[in-house]
């Protein structure tokens, strides 16, 4: 670009429009864009209409001398100022446009005729309609990006619509999972406790027991208090005053809810508040097993009973009837067994030659009663049978069976039998009678002077002898079968001599078994004592004898088995004068029988 500098006059609108003229051909002569110079152009077109309002002569300059730059390419200076020089005023007004080829500045013609100023005005038009023309394109793709914008906008807000509606439905799955997880627990504790309360209910047979686990059980979580009435408890009966729900719950078999509001709890009755307790609601659950036995009253432990947990304490109640059924039932069985079994322990005879002592024990654990027997009578030739039996199970049934095999082995015995021929006939009679039942049964026969003892054994644990140097013999010799087992058998008897001061000794294996030994074990450990028994102390007393033989077998340790023991100890025989008369069957030695 050659430096140049020029200026114009400007005093008429046709001045400025020449001037303008000159600077829109020198911009395009410099290759301006279209965009950038119809900005120049108007720019300047506007400082001019400025100028003419003012009034005055002014000045344009247009320099092109400062335009050199590294890239060859040119900023054309234009300033406008008053005429007479810039002095005039401080700050000129100037506009600069890169040009991207050279550009020179070309004097207008000052006669230029209003022909050729009006075609140079029409063709300034040419760079407003290439303006608006690019304005037009612009604005369709202003517009196509607008809908893009618009169609993306709404994809937006679509997706945040999904996202939220996601959310949503996600927040719901997170609060159904944490009540179902919840309700899961509530019905894990609850079975739980359903399970560990009923273990704790049915696991003893003392119905006044069972009333009072109830508190500790349920109160304060499941109930603020708990009341038992049972129908058939006269004590608690006479003068007591019962809410009107658990009157309805008697009456009807059904549980009632009392309170100031309906609980709306599964198959519970709503009652009126209780005019016991108008401020609490109350639950009242009928007890029933073959029928119904009382009403299980519970106070809510807070404003109102839960209805999960209300179905549990239902449920729990059925269980609690059902073990107070099976309480009172053991406790009637019980007493007449026990009745029974104390009315079998008859008093020991005596003898010549011969003492007895005996003991009964009932089990510690279990039904306590049981068909364990001892039991002594004189035969029509004067010997005199010494027996001990062991009936299988516990309860009635077997207080009945032992009454019964005692009575008929008295009834054989009349016939003068040994000991194994009266074992034959019972093990006959309860295979017939009895086929479910088993028993197992000792027999020693003493006879009056006479040293030997002629025994027989059915199943049963084999006796002990102490002979009197205090040493010890267990008579183990093959015992036959039980009674009652289903094929025919013939019992053989055994005989043994027994001097003066020698002691034998009959029990039931409740004395020598223990769920942690054997029974070889126990009856080891019977003969011990026995041995370590003083001479002195069987022949002052042998019931303090048996209670010393006992102490050291089982004070150390629980039995769920009845214990019977049986002592026979020999004796001198004196001489008898014919003054003397010899009395038999007279009492002398008492059982111990359980308190």
């Amino acid at each position: 670009m050659t430096a140049a500098s020029e200026a114009w006059k400007i005093s008429s609108p046709a001045d400025a429009a020449r001037a303008r003229i000159l600077v829109a051909r020198l911009t395009a002569q410099a290759g301006v864009p279209l965009i950038e110079r119809a900005r120049f152009l108007t720019t300047l077109t506007a400082r001019l209409r400025q100028c003419l309002e003012q009034g005055g002569v002014w000045e344009l300059h247009v320099d092109t001398r400062r335009t050199v730059v590294s890239d060859e390419h040119g900023r054309p200076e234009i300033t406008v100022w008053p005429a007479g020089g810039p002095s005039h005023d401080p700050s000129p007004w100037r506009l600069t446009l890169p040009c991207p080829e050279p550009a020179q500045p070309d004097m207008p013609d000052s006669d230029m005729g209003e022909t050729a100023l009006a075609e140079a005005f029409l063709a300034a038009d040419d760079d407003t309609a290439a303006v608006l023309g690019r304005l037009d394109q612009q604005e369709e793709l202003v517009r196509f990006h607008r809908e893009e914008l618009h169609q993306t906008n709404q994809g937006v807000l679509a997706l945040h619509a999904e996202l939220d509606a996601s959310a949503l439905v996600q927040q719901e799955l997170l609060d159904a999972e944490r009540a179902a997880r919840s309700e899961a627990e509530k019905a894990r504790r609850l079975l739980t406790f359903l399970a560990d309360a009923s273990a704790e209910v049915t696991a003893s047979l003392n119905h006044e027991d069972i009333q009072r686990r109830l508190p500790d059980l349920l109160v304060p979580e499941y109930a603020s208090h708990v009341d038992v009435w049972l129908f058939d408890d006269e004590e608690v009966a006479r003068g007591a005053h019962r809410p009107a729900a658990a009157v309805a719950a008697a009456r009807t078999g059904r549980p009632q809810h009392a309170g100031a509001h309906p609980g709306g709890l599964p198959g519970v009755d709503d009652l009126p508040p209780s005019a016991l307790a108008p401020a609490q609601p109350l639950l009242c659950i009928p007890l029933t097993a073959r029928r119904t036995l009382g009403v299980l009253t519970l106070g809510a432990p807070g404003p109102r009973f839960d209805p999960d947990t209300s179905v549990m304490l239902v449920e729990l109640t059925r269980r609690i009837g059902i073990a107070l059924d099976h309480a009172r039932r053991y406790e009637q069985h019980r007493d007449i067994a026990e009745a029974l079994q104390r009315a079998q322990l008859t008093d020991l005879p005596t003898a010549e030659g011969l003492l007895l002592a005996a003991r009964y024990q009932p089990a510690t654990r279990g039904l306590n009663i049981g068909g364990d027997w001892y039991d002594a009578f004189t035969q029509p030739d004067g010997s005199l049978l010494a027996v001990i039996g062991d009936v299988t199970g516990h309860g009635l049934r077997a207080a009945i069976m032992m009454g019964q095999l005692r009575t008929a082995l008295r009834a054989y015995a009349v016939d003068g039998d040994s000991p194994a021929q009266l074992l034959t006939r019972l093990h006959r009679l309860l295979r017939h009678q009895q086929p479910e039942l088993y028993a197992t049964a000792a027999i020693a026969r003493f006879r009056p002077g006479d040293p030997t003892v002629v025994w027989a054994s059915a199943g049963h644990p084999p006796p002990v002898v102490r002979a009197p140097d205090a040493t010890v013999r267990v008579l183990s010799t093959k015992p036959g079968v039980m009674l009652g087992v289903p094929l025919p058998y013939v019992y053989e008897d055994h005989s043994i001599e027994l001097a003066p001061g020698s002691t034998l000794a009959l029990y039931t294996d409740g004395l020598v078994e223990r769920r942690a030994l054997g029974i070889d074990l126990g009856i080891d450990r019977l003969a011990r004592a026995l041995s370590s028994l003083s001479t002195r102390e069987l022949e002052q007393d042998l019931d303090v004898a048996a209670d010393s033989l006992l102490m050291p077998l089982l004070y150390d340790s629980e039995h769920d088995d009845d214990v019977c023991l049986l002592l026979c100890r020999t004796t001198p025989t004196p001489p008898t004068s014919p003054s003397q008369d010899v009395q038999a069957d007279v009492p002398c030695m008492h059982p111990r029988h359980p308190e």
